[in-house]
């Protein structure tokens, strides 16, 4: 079975707002890139699960990025961001199948 194409938008949306915001050293850069593959995955999810997952999926998603940050305090940044990476895209592996 395929994996659906939301997958690896989501990870991409969580690492690269990540990697773009601090490397480019704007934030805002940052949350551009999470805000659109959020958006876009969110408009798939609406259209293919319906309204219930894609809030389920949207919701697991900000959760990911808001909890990388205590985590990031934790571990460090780059292994926090893969871990709530791993977490939103299995998630939304899990829940597109």
């Amino acid at each position: 079975m395929a994996v659906d194409a939301t997958v690896p938008v989501v990870a991409l949306g969580v690492v690269g707002g990540f990697a773009a915001a601090r490397y480019s050293g704007r934030r805002e850069l940052g949350g551009v890139v999470l805000a659109a593959a959020g958006a876009w995955s969110t408009r798939r999810w609406v259209q293919t699960k319906g309204p219930a997952v894609a809030g389920g999926l949207l919701g697991t998603y900000l959760a990911a990025f808001g909890g990388s940050h205590p985590l990031a305090k934790k571990i460090g940044a780059w292994p926090s961001v893969a871990v709530v990476t791993a977490v939103a895209a299995g998630a939304t592996a899990a829940a597109t199948r």
